[in-house]
């Protein structure tokens, strides 16, 4: 269970001690309000609600980046509308990127309302078999800042958890904000009771972005969070017409995949810019499905597949207690 904030001193009583923000060590703390009046103090009742809720889905996957800005949500939506492409699998995706619910919009259900019902809150359909919620369907206006303290996020998180009737589901998707900070911490403490299938990081190649992935990557080591694998965003320009493809962002210390061949970690594979990924988002229109053939879209199907793979695989050792041989 995760107890222990990022950043912590060294003799961190924890989140859920009952000294949590007022012990010795506590003293210049950045986390101390936070610990000292958010945070619940023991076994959080709800996280018995979130385990009875969360019995109905399959795969919970979050979607973490150590910094924004390197195309973490576009790439929650395509995972998410990649995984619907069968659609015999239901498919959910939560947003927690409180601050910046970029999600609906990407979506293209931008200004939708959660209606409520005796079951609880009922998430938003893009389709049929794809449904979503997130704070910006809360919002009088897209364009509110939403200016909250850790406690009022760690309880929407909470009520996003517990009280929305997300049904059966194959996978949830779960858009994170970049960083380790409440929201990341709430999702691990909430879901310790459920099997989280892991975390997919992404970044772009620069050596500025492995940085803060790399203490991404330390945190869910730390919080006990599989990390299904590392994802390399913006590799490269793919020209449209000639398909030739330029560096835009250098990989000056050999990128993601040196750095997750360093760390033993899954390296699924680069993602090329392409200007009609942006369009996409705007308009809110699936990438995969309106430019199928561009290498872009080749190249989130075959991380898709490999992500796919990954949880397959976990879900059948789970169920026969074998470990499967990938070699």
């Amino acid at each position: 269970m995760a107890d222990v904030p990022e950043n912590a001193p060294q003799h961190c009583p924890g989140t859920q001690s009952e000294d949590a923000g007022k012990g010795d060590a506590c003293k210049g703390c950045p986390n101390q309000n936070i610990c000292s009046s958010g945070l619940p103090k023991g076994p959080d009742p709800a996280i018995e609600d979130v385990k009875q809720r969360m019995s109905g889905v399959k795969h919970k996957i979050l979607i973490l980046s150590g910094k924004g800005g390197v195309g973490k949500s576009t790439f929650t939506a395509h995972l998410a509308r990649g995984l619907a492409h069968n659609p015999d699998k239901q498919i959910g995706v939560m947003d927690v990127d409180i601050c910046g619910p970029s999600i609906p919009t990407v979506m293209g259900v931008e200004g939708e309302q959660v209606h409520q019902s005796g079951s609880g809150w009922s998430p938003v359909y893009i389709d049929d078999n794809l449904s979503m919620m997130s704070v910006g369907f809360l919002l009088a206006n897209p364009d509110d800042a939403v200016i909250w303290r850790g406690p009022k996020k760690n309880g929407l998180i909470k009520q996003f958890l517990k009280d929305v009737d997300w049904g059966d589901l194959d996978y949830l998707v779960i858009d994170t904000p970049p960083g380790t900070s409440d929201e990341h911490l709430s999702l691990v403490q909430y879901l310790s009771s459920t099997h989280v299938d892991g975390a997919v990081v992404i970044t772009t190649p620069q050596e500025v972005a492995l940085l803060d992935v790399r203490k991404e990557i330390n945190f869910c080591r730390k919080v006990n969070l599989p990390i299904i694998g590392v994802v390399e965003n913006m590799s490269g320009f793919v020209c449209p017409n000639c398909k030739n493809e330029s560096q835009i962002f250098p990989p000056t210390t050999g990128g993601a995949q040196k750095m997750a061949d360093d760390l033993d970690i899954q390296f699924l594979g680069r993602l090329p810019l392409d200007p009609r990924i942006g369009k996409c988002c705007d308009e809110g229109k699936s990438f995969l499905a309106e430019v199928p053939d561009s290498p872009a879209a080749v190249a989130y199907t075959q991380i898709i597949e490999k992500i796919m793979n990954h949880c397959e695989q976990k879900l059948v050792e789970r169920e026969t207690g074998e470990t499967m041989d990938t070699t």
